[in-house]
């Protein structure tokens, strides 16, 4: 079987992609996770998927944006694969597509954070020419 890596951009293909998501987050909810991605489209995400045999098995969520730090740079927010797909190359294919988009789009870089004890997805970043560089630091302000 071949696969296939598409923009998702009809409310069809988002929704395809809420399974390969809520593995990663699991706090998604499938009826509010259309809007949820519409609404940061409005602000430039946009997610890349993977299709093989028929079901997106690895998706991406990114939006691109400019810092003074790093100029711009396409930032990967989510990069899952369902549990069931994992080890097969899918998101490896995702990376190279996310890099190639990146370049093509006149980005100075690509980056994303990683949670410390995510080492499969850690060797990836590593062999994909990722480098730990910084570390990211949140404060939980509650809910408004």
């Amino acid at each position: 079987m071949t696969s296939e890596i598409f923009v998702a951009d009809s409310d069809e293909e988002i929704l395809s992609c809420f399974p390969a998501f809520s593995a990663l987050r699991p706090h998604l909810q499938e009826q509010s996770f259309l809007s949820q991605v519409r609404r940061q489209q409005a602000q430039s995400y946009r997610i890349v998927a993977l299709k093989h045999d028929g079901m997106v098995q690895s998706a991406a969520g990114f939006p691109f944006a400019e810092f003074l730090a790093w100029g711009k740079v396409l930032y990967i927010d989510d990069l899952t694969t369902l549990p069931e797909a994992t080890s097969r190359g899918f998101a490896g294919t995702l990376m190279d597509w996310l890099m190639a988009h990146a370049k093509a789009n006149g980005c100075q870089g690509l980056h994303l954070d990683t949670g410390y004890t995510r080492h499969a997805a850690h060797r990836l970043y590593l062999r994909k020419g990722l480098q730990f560089n910084c570390h990211h630091l949140a404060l939980d302000l509650g809910t408004a």
